[in-house]
């Protein structure tokens, strides 16, 4: 009964631990302060990054899972998903940015 109980209880933990992952931005929020300063080659740039960790992690999941390392197939499926979804919405961005490149090449002088 008291193993079961500690089962939950990790498993809550994780469960705790995946949600304050989820809740955190992929870009740090910049203050008004701040806005001046900021280019959009450092915020795509910063972009980049969290895309990058993200597959990382991934990554790293999955090899643990796979020398038997670690038993979270659940935690290592939502991370590829997540890095799955984080490069989807990356090339989505790539592609807007390019439409609006050959809008304004098609502009007349």
């Amino acid at each position: 009964m008291n193993s079961i109980n500690d089962t939950q209880q990790a498993m809550m933990q994780r469960m705790a631990t995946m949600q304050a992952e989820v809740q955190q931005p992929l870009i740090a929020p910049s203050s008004q302060n701040n806005t001046q300063n900021t280019s959009f080659g450092s915020v795509f740039h910063a972009a980049l990054n969290g895309v990058d960790r993200h597959q990382q992690d991934a990554a790293n999941l999955a090899t643990q899972i796979e020398t038997g390392a670690s038993d979270d197939l659940t935690g290592a499926m939502i991370a590829s998903q997540k890095a799955s979804l984080s490069f989807s919405a990356l090339t989505q961005v790539r592609n807007k940015l390019m439409t609006g490149v050959d809008e304004i090449m098609k502009m007349p002088l």
